[in-house]
């Protein structure tokens, strides 16, 4: 375990101290466990829908275009 020395605001702290004692956590740094842990599942990449899938499947059988001069050709 990493033990940090951090400085939050007061806004933050008393999130914190909500956090804490609402789910009977031992100590602030479980309730930023907590909060993190949340976090990454909140904004962790979501699972795709089926439509959007096919749609790639379907791009990713097209026949591409050969570009001798990528710059030249879209005036870069």
């Amino acid at each position: 375990m990493v033990q940090a020395l951090v400085e939050i605001d007061d806004n933050t702290n008393r999130v914190l101290s909500i956090v804490k004692a609402k789910y009977n956590l031992k100590d602030k740094g479980e309730a930023i466990e907590l909060v993190v842990t949340r976090y990454i599942e909140e904004e962790d990449e979501p699972e795709l829908r089926p439509e959007f899938i096919e749609k790639i499947e379907k791009i990713k059988k097209q026949k591409g275009i050969k570009v001798a001069d990528f710059a030249r050709r879209y005036n870069l």
